[in-house]
């Protein structure tokens, strides 16, 4: 009942939430995957640890797929998100726990970076 609960939560929240509220979480999920991931490497359940690689290699495809072509920046963007996928797929092959320490600090950067442009998109509008 309690899962439910949560489910029913999380899913109202993704339902009414921003575009912009929907990077963030992207970028929360991937940090939550890519500790997991470490975590289960650490265990030595390489299982666990290629399931959160294919969540944080998923969260990167939507992502790139999602990026607006319509502002420059957005090139740069999807050449660090293809970076960011390909350090991911290495970590996964080579069970490495430092190279998600890479793809999770830059994680760390993009995540913190967009709350602060969601914040001052908040104050001029």
């Amino acid at each position: 009942m309690l899962q439910n609960a949560a489910q029913t939560y999380q899913n109202n929240q993704v339902t009414t939430a921003t575009p912009a509220d929907l990077t963030l979480m992207l970028y929360n999920g991937a940090l939550k995957f890519i500790k997991q991931g470490k975590s289960a490497l650490e265990e030595m359940n390489v299982v666990k640890a290629h399931e959160a690689s294919l969540k944080v290699q998923n969260i990167l495809y939507e992502l790139m797929s999602t990026l607006n072509k319509d502002y420059p920046i957005s090139t740069e963007f999807l050449k660090l998100y293809e970076y960011m996928l390909q350090r991911t797929i290495e970590a996964n092959m080579k069970k490495d726990v430092e190279i998600l320490t890479e793809v999770e600090d830059l994680f760390v950067q993009f995540r913190d970076t967009w709350k602060e442009a969601m914040v001052l998109a908040k104050k001029q509008g």
